[in-house]
């Protein structure tokens, strides 16, 4: 074994760590030296977003120690950055298997600095995390959950004072502060339980009624109270919330898919609790069928994205894809505001760079300001800070099934997407139509729009540098053409640079450094290049677009963008 690997095992295995943990060592070494190296080839990357991982032993694995060393980390951050304050912080859990245990923990050490802590009475979703560390006027906010990912899985999420996630320079800050403990001795493990609050239903009920006043129509709610719904929370969190909130909008014909309705950490219905799965969501599809519903919803095990599936224009059961989702929430938003008389002036929405055009396109025909941000919900909470007493914010979202309506949480909250997304399909079924119709309505009058995503794995020890060598290749050889049209626009936003192909003219990109490249086609596609921030795998987004004269060639022009984006996979040799 590698010499520093080995010198990682011994400290573990001398150290402070209790006897229950180097037994599991001892037998990963007899038994899976493989393992044991994996688990201990390097620290667990406490990253801008937290830390996320497998579960398990070691300095690269998600445990009590490395949650610990990391809480330590940011405790001593916020102690530099406040040291006259009586510090306040929040933390949720979801569903997961130990998440529980590590939001004590979590709770425990952060106590044990002198942190008062806010800690929800059980599991809860993502968005009243964010929620709560406004309302209780919080400095920060962890919650530990590893999102959609399998259930080998956990992780830890940092938050910061506007209830968004840390943004520079608090994220590289609290990495360096977090980096710096090299020991577990160095950790405060306990001594401060006297710091520690229980929180729950008080919180539930004031969040419940934010969400509430997010409906625009109530009116055609009530006319449409029996609009058959279903809705399956992926044994996750949404359980606690979404049917609350649905009844609280004043909708009485929602049917739980039981299968999936307790929670449990090892998602036994699923093989990835993601409701961007077809395969996750198909109990739910197959009780939407039976029942004969109007929509179906899904939450993912932290509530914070969601996946909806409506019938379409042949009557057949789809699932909606989260840039189709996004434009159908922020067309809602934009057109009934402005119909029932209540959008302002300086209203202003926010997507991100690898979310769909036709966001920007919709704004554009509204009159309505739209930014373009990174990747990651905490850059949108950070454009509505930055325009915060100036503009209106009043929807944002990206591709990955999310939604943030309102300014009352700076995180994706699918707990009020559902709500939102139930009252638009009321909207809808009060003129005798669907929100696949509408969907259809939109691609007419703003341009049909068409998106797909490819992720590639590239696991062990050697996945992170095949991904940094792909990308260093796309960078330094940008292709001239891509399915047979010119490569006209390359922007790079690691350099903070665009550049036009054809001319050599280059501009500067007024956003923060972020590892992603576009390439932008003569013929109007648009593909991005992203590493994952949390996860061994490199994203490939690809969108297309055309024009659509009417309904009838809704199926041949479908058609023709799938087979250019085909194209364009093949062509890249993505496949």
């Amino acid at each position: 074994m590698d010499a520093a690997i080995q010198a990682n095992v011994n400290t573990w295995l001398n150290g402070n760590y209790d006897q229950e943990t180097k037994n599991q060592i001892l037998a990963l070494q007899a038994n899976q030296p493989d393992e044991l190296a994996d688990a201990f080839y390097r620290n667990l990357e406490f990253g801008t977003g937290g830390l996320r991982g497998l579960m398990g032993v070691g300095t690269n694995r998600v445990n009590k120690y490395t949650i610990g060393m990391a809480t330590q980390g940011f405790s001593n951050y916020l102690k530099k950055t406040y040291p006259n304050a009586a510090i306040q912080l929040a933390i949720a859990h979801d569903s997961r298997n130990n998440s529980r245990f590590f939001a004590e923990t979590t709770a425990n050490v952060f106590a044990a600095n002198g942190i008062k802590v806010f800690l929800f009475e059980a599991l809860r979703p993502t968005p009243e995390l964010s929620y709560a560390i406004r309302k209780l006027g919080c400095q920060a906010g962890v919650v530990c959950t590893a999102s959609h990912n399998p259930k080998e899985y956990n992780g830890y999420k940092a938050y910061w004072n506007d209830g968004g996630q840390l943004v520079p320079p608090h994220d590289k800050n609290v990495i360096t502060e977090v980096e710096a403990i090299k020991s577990v001795d160095e950790v405060k493990w306990s001594g401060g339980e006297a710091n520690i609050t229980i929180i729950g239903e008080e919180l539930d009920a004031q969040y419940i009624n934010m969400v509430k006043e997010l409906s625009v129509y109530p009116d055609v709610v009530a006319a449409q109270k029996d609009l058959k719904i279903v809705y399956t929370p992926i044994h996750g969190t949404g359980i606690t919330l979404v049917p609350k909130v649905l009844k609280a909008f004043g909708f009485e014909n929602v049917h739980i898919v039981e299968e999936q309705s307790t929670p449990d950490g090892n998602f036994p219905t699923v093989k990835y609790p993601n409701p961007e799965e077809s395969e996750t969501m198909s109990i739910g599809l197959n009780k939407a069928r039976a029942l004969n519903a109007d929509i179906l919803l899904g939450t993912d095990p932290d509530a914070d994205r969601v996946g909806i599936g409506v019938k379409n224009h042949k009557g057949e059961w789809v699932l909606m894809n989260g840039n189709q989702t996004a434009v159908l929430a922020f067309a809602y938003m934009m057109e009934a505001r402005k119909a029932k008389g209540i959008a302002q002036p300086n209203d202003m929405v926010v997507s991100t760079i690898v979310t769909t055009e036709m966001i920007n396109e919709v704004a554009k025909q509204n009159n309505v300001a739209c930014y373009n941000v990174l990747t990651g919900f905490k850059w949108i909470a950070e454009k509505i800070k930055e325009l915060e007493g100036k503009e209106n914010y009043v929807i944002g979202g990206e591709e990955s099934f999310g939604l943030m309506i309102g300014d009352q949480i700076r995180d994706k909250d699918a707990v009020s997407a559902v709500a939102l997304m139930c009252e638009m399909a009321a909207y809808e079924k009060n003129k005798g139509r669907s929100l696949f119709d509408k969907m259809i309505d939109l691609y007419i009058q703003y341009g049909f729009y068409y998106e797909n995503l490819i992720s590639i794995t590239k696991k062990g020890m050697n996945g992170q540098k095949e991904i940094a060598d792909m990308m260093e290749g796309y960078r330094s050889n940008p292709p001239s053409s891509i399915n047979g049209s010119a490569v006209t626009t390359l922007l790079d936003y690691q350099l903070q640079v665009g550049k036009n192909l054809q001319t050599g003219e280059t501009w500067p990109i007024q956003l923060p450094k972020s590892n992603v490249l576009q390439f932008i086609t003569a013929d109007g596609s648009k593909i991005s290049a992203r590493p994952s921030g949390t996860e061994p795998k490199i994203k490939f987004y690809f969108s297309v677009n055309t024009n659509l004269a009417s309904r009838e060639e809704f199926d041949e022009k479908q058609k023709e963008l799938e087979n250019r984006i085909d194209g364009i996979i093949h062509s890249m040799n993505l496949k």
